[in-house]
């Protein structure tokens, strides 16, 4: 059983800064690219940010510049330092990872989602 726990979410005023973070834990053999996920009310979950196992990151463009993914792999840890935040950052934001269990089977889990609100 692989499980992801993420915190970090909140309110904070338009400009402010919030750090996610999504620590996978359980049955893990090895994590592959991990990231975030956004879903904004009526609206699609779009990918916020990637990060391979190597530490090669990829951003939407609605947030490059503005967020930070980096990862902890003895953790097996993802964060997301979200800076110069705006109101339609607002959302529900879901921590995903490609893990392979000791089992030896491969699948994509994700977390339970922590709610991002910014204020104007």
């Amino acid at each position: 059983q692989v499980q992801l726990v993420e915190s970090g979410g909140g309110l904070v005023q338009a400009g402010g800064s919030l750090r996610l973070s999504c620590a996978a834990s359980g049955s893990i053999l090895s994590t592959n690219t991990m990231g975030w996920y956004r879903q904004a009310p009526g609206k699609q979950r779009e990918l916020v940010a990637a990060i391979t196992s190597g530490g090669r990151a990829n951003y939407a463009d609605s947030v490059k510049g503005r967020f930070t993914i980096s990862r902890d792999n003895a953790k097996n840890t993802v964060y997301l330092q979200m800076n110069s935040l705006k109101p339609e950052d607002t959302a529900v934001y879901y921590c995903n990872a490609a893990i392979i269990t000791q089992a030896g089977s491969w699948s994509n889990y994700w977390g339970q989602g922590t709610q991002v609100t910014v204020s104007s």
